[in-house]
């Protein structure tokens, strides 16, 4: 027999949702065949089989959590060496938490490692990262919960006796200990239990997880870390949207032939982030340091229906509009087919999302952390416009780039977007100065 436990799946990635099993219980399964789907808070992905086989036990059923470390699979293999475990070994389900606060997410973790050997640790993934992030051996802290699960009010008896080993990072920043904490520094914030909503009429639950967990998790800290600063302008793209229209029908089923004016656009905003690096950077708020990345990798905001999520178009700087164009169809299709693995998330400096597909005339979109600037695109539409004292009619396309006020100034945005225009609005200077 031989115990398959779910792999490292990448940095930060601590648990997994099964989806779904590509062999029954019982089943042949062969050496690198598809085994299980797992969907985790950044990626869905397709485990593939370590051995051959039957298979003999799994971990548990589609909606159940995994953690990292844990068996997944047991396989009928012919060797016969490793005990079949006779448990699952899923995550608790988590249970829904009296009062959730910004910290609550299912970034979970395996026990740590001095745990006692005789105890099991219990406890759902929102208290597990809790505990990571307040440095708490969680085989440490008495459980009072249903079935010996720790609490997070246990986490915090515990915190309060000052046992833990070393301070919390969060202590260093207190935005991030009351996030934690049960919002005990930001002033007159109360965070209270939701009511029972069924005394008034039907309701419909489902679990709030994987990738629409990390979205809330990522949003909320952008927005409660992040002092959030929009600027607003409008770009005439009618010559480059008229060239757009004509490459696209001559390139038409040929790589990258969709040629969208987001292609575009990511070209514009990285020869302004070359003449800008204060919106490429990030900022380390524990070190007090501003990283400036001397690389161009932006994130494309795609809607997949499960959740927004952001693949990553490498190295924008050393490719063609071309190139670029190529590369968002394929992650796009990737994302929307949930086939998207962690590197392709992974490494952004900036990030731009486009609305201008679903309608709508702006938006004020939320800093992809730790990133300090995203793009906003509207939808390019027709307008009447004074032009050399004459109304005429061009196409306009509305751009908000929202940015952290502590590493940059409305100044430096006005430029960056102005210099932004004045390349979309002509196709031969964006060619020529990119």
């Amino acid at each position: 027999m031989y115990e398959f436990k779910l792999p490292d799946l990448g940095e930060g990635i601590h648990e997994g949702e099964i989806l779904k099993w590509h062999v029954e219980l019982g089943g042949q399964i062969q050496e690198d065949g598809p085994l299980v789907d797992v969907e985790t808070d950044k990626a869905a992905i397709t485990i593939p089989s370590p051995r051959g086989g039957v298979l003999a036990s799994v971990a548990g059923k589609a909606g159940d959590i995994i953690l990292v470390g844990h068996v997944l699979a047991v396989i009928d293999d012919g060797v016969g060496a490793e005990a079949a475990v006779s448990t699952p070994a899923a995550a608790p389900k988590a249970e829904p938490e009296p009062a959730p606060t910004a910290a609550s997410s299912g970034d979970g973790s395996t026990v740590a490692p001095s745990a006692p050997a005789s105890r099991r640790v219990v406890a759902v993934p929102a208290i597990r990262r809790l505990a990571r992030e307040m440095k708490i051996d969680l085989g440490q802290v008495p459980p009072t919960g249903p079935g010996g699960r720790v609490t997070r009010e246990d986490v915090m008896r515990f915190a309060d006796t000052g046992e833990s080993a070393e301070p919390a990072a969060a202590e260093q920043l207190p935005e991030l200990k009351s996030a934690a904490a049960g919002a005990d520094v930001i002033p007159l914030l109360d965070i209270e239990p939701l009511p029972d909503f069924s005394q008034w009429g039907p309701v419909e639950t489902e679990p709030f997880r994987s990738i629409r967990r990390k979205v809330a998790r990522k949003m909320v800290t952008s927005m409660v870390l992040v002092p959030h600063v929009a600027h607003m302008d409008d770009a005439d793209v009618t010559l480059l949207e008229e060239f757009r229209r004509r490459e696209k029908e001559r390139r038409a089923g040929g790589p990258g032939g969709k040629l969208t004016m987001l292609a575009f656009v990511i070209k514009a905003v990285t020869a302004g982030l070359r003449a800008a690096p204060a919106f490429n950077a990030s900022l380390d708020p524990f070190n007090e340091i501003i990283i400036y990345k001397k690389f161009y990798n932006i994130g494309v905001a795609v809607d997949t229906g499960q959740g927004l999520v952001v693949p990553v178009i490498r190295d924008t700087d050393r490719k063609s509009i071309l190139q670029i164009s190529t590369e968002i169809e394929e992650v796009a299709a990737k994302a929307r087919e949930g086939t998207l693995e962690v590197a392709d998330l992974r490494g952004g400096t900036f990030t731009i999302t486009n609305v201008g597909p679903l309608g709508g005339t702006a938006l004020i979109p939320t800093i992809n952390y730790p990133e300090v600037a995203i793009l906003g695109m509207g939808c390019a539409r027709e307008k009447p416009v004074v032009v050399g004292g004459e109304i005429v009619i061009r196409t306009i396309l509305p751009l908000t780039l929202a940015f952290d006020h502590r590493i940059a100034d409305g100044a430096d945005a006005a430029r960056f977007v102005t210099e932004m225009i004045r390349q979309l609005s002509d196709p031969n200077l964006l060619l020529l100065e990119t």
